[in-house]
């Protein structure tokens, strides 16, 4: 089924990406960086589909080379923080096939990113298996172009300037008029032992000593109009919505009933719960045949609220159809009882899964515990072998004793990291994870699961409250039955009891597939009966039966034999 998912992420050389990379990425291309010499070859990743290239009609032809492209946007950034292209990573909709994705992408990016003056490079991905997760890259560049094909400003400095002890804000272009008007921009004097910010006229009256020759200005400069309205989060939340439109626009146009939608439960107003994110490592696990914590979860809430929807919706359509007849309300009863059958097999389910849950972080605490004693191990016996070669090296070598010493001690220290690393890759091979992972995994999987037991917990506090509700509706029903013979609403309910509990295991059974609990389904029924005193009911109407049949055999014991009317 069609999912929304929309990643926004920035490229930026602070954290060790480059643009030409994300690009090779996506193309599974072969580039050469010129900005550092680095070349990034993906020509042996599987899994594209389509690339392509989009360009604003003032960008240099030259640039439908995405190579070229990309290389003018590194050369043209010279921090070794810049931000270089923005990514969107979309999940494509399973229902429409490759060429309907990428025309729905190349509308999306022509309609969004390039009539804003944006140039655009996507490639759709569909790794193994085929249609199991399909997706695109889009990466954008960050800077306006003008209408000459030349990269504009990101940020403009801003000098803060001061007339008639007011203080505002000019470029250097909107300064050379403001100096016309009066204004003056502040520099710094040397006051006794302090530094003061001064203009020069005000200086030169008093004789100060200018520090430097930087005026005053605002920290981060003056943004480029365009550049801040695409960086905003206004922006980002309208290019969320946009991709929700077009494809459920597509979805529509090709006859599927599927749609998506950019808004959070809590913004569309909805009670269900979330999913939680998969992951690489969970997917691949699962293809392996290993079941995933958070897989497990997730399968667990979707089926939690796919009950809940028709649960609700058949609630409702029940207290509305109530009529006072016996037949009406045994259906009613006896739907209800089969829906609070259901809501404490959610509840018991939860606490399994909670259980499950609980066992997952401990084993992963345990396992951060040991990899973080590995790891600093590794590091401290690593600092120690450095520093035995660095003193072996500046050692003279007519110290002959010493010399030896230190060779046996670096063997022994390589000895033992070789160990370490050893007992490393075995504990990561233990957990699927790649060898190069780092405590920040661990971290991660262990929040991933915290977050997952929120979940759960919130999930169990709802289908609580659906319980008590249920039996407070179960509870007005039973007023209503004060006018009726107890006897019969009894025997009503239990000539069609038995059809109301099938049908409530084949909904959990459908819910849940090979999860379904045969003893957890009985646990939630003896559960239920307790809940709703059906011991006592039974016990009741068996009363009431007997003292039926003795006032009849009565009767029959007081009415005159036949012989005597004939004396």
């Amino acid at each position: 089924m069609a999912i929304y998912h929309l990643e926004a992420k920035i490229v930026s050389r602070g954290n060790g990406r480059s643009a030409v990379a994300a690009s090779a990425y996506l193309s599974c291309t072969n580039i050469l960086n010129d900005y550092d010499g680095v070349r990034h070859d993906y020509t042996r990743k599987k899994g594209l589909v389509w690339q392509e290239v989009f360009l604003p009609e003032y960008a240099p032809t030259e640039w439908q080379d995405r190579g070229v492209l990309w290389n003018a946007v590194e050369e043209n950034e010279k921090t070794k923080d810049s931000r270089l292209a923005r990514e969107f990573v979309p999940a494509l909709p399973v229902e429409l096939n490759k060429e309907q994705w990428q025309q729905l992408l190349s509308d999306f990016i022509n309609e969004q990113f390039v009539a804003d003056g944006m140039c655009a490079d996507v490639a759709i991905h569909d790794p193994y298996p085929p249609g199991h997760n399909p997706h695109a890259h889009i990466i954008l560049t960050v800077r306006p172009l003008d209408e000459n094909g030349k990269w504009q400003y990101k940020t403009e400095k801003e000098y803060l300037c001061i007339k008639d002890g007011e203080e505002r804000g000019f470029t250097a272009a909107e300064f050379k008029i403001a100096q016309a008007d009066g204004w003056e921009k502040q520099y710094q004097y040397k006051v006794g032992k302090k530094k003061v910010y001064m203009t020069p006229s005000a200086a030169e009256a008093q004789g100060y000593e200018r520090v430097n020759k930087y005026p005053k200005s605002t920290k981060f400069g003056r943004q480029n109009p365009v550049s801040e309205r695409w960086n905003c989060e206004e922006q980002l939340v309208e290019w969320r919505k946009a991709w929700a439109d077009v494809t459920n626009r597509y979805l529509e146009q090709y006859g599927h009933d599927a749609y998506i939608d950019h808004r959070s439960h809590a913004e569309r107003g909805l009670d269900e719960q979330p999913t939680v994110h998969e992951g690489v490592i969970a997917r691949a696990l699962e293809q392996k045949g290993i079941i995933s914590d958070r897989c497990e979860l997730n399968r667990q809430i979707k089926a939690d609220n796919a009950l809940l929807r028709e649960l609700k919706t058949t609630v409702k359509m029940l207290m509305q159809a109530v009529k006072n007849t016996v037949p009406a309300i045994a259906e009613a009863m006896e739907r209800l009882r089969s829906n609070m059958m259901i809501f404490k097999y959610q509840l018991l389910h939860i606490g399994g899964g909670k259980q499950a849950i609980d066992k997952s972080l401990k084993m992963y605490r345990e396992h951060m515990a040991q990899y973080t004693a590995l790891a600093n191990k590794i590091s401290k016996k690593s600092k120690e072998r450095k520093a035995a070669l660095d003193e072996k090296k500046a050692t003279p070598v007519i110290q002959i004793l010493k010399h030896r010493d230190l060779a046996k001690r670096i063997a022994e220290l390589t000895e033992d990291l070789e160990e370490l690393r050893t007992e490393k890759a075995m504990l990561l091979r233990q957990l699927q994870y790649p060898e190069d992972s780092t405590a920040d995994m661990f971290r991660k999987e262990i929040r991933t699961l915290e977050d997952g037991l929120k979940k759960l917990e919130a999930s169990e506090a709802k289908y609580a409250a659906e319980l008590d509700n249920a039996l407070k509706q179960y509870a007005e029903l039973q007023e209503q039955t004060v006018e009726f013979d107890s006897v019969e609403l009894y025997e009503a309910r239990q000539e069609i009891r038995p059809d109301h509990e099938r049908n409530a295991t084949r909904r959990i059974q459908n819910a849940y597939g090979d999860k379904y609990d045969m003893l957890r389904m009985y646990d939630s029924k003896r559960s239920v009966a307790n809940l709703l005193s059906e011991a006592a009911e039974e016990r009741s109407v068996r009363e009431k039966l007997r003292t039926i049949q003795k006032e009849q055999k009565s009767q029959q014991q007081k009415k005159p034999k036949y012989k005597d009317w004939e004396r």
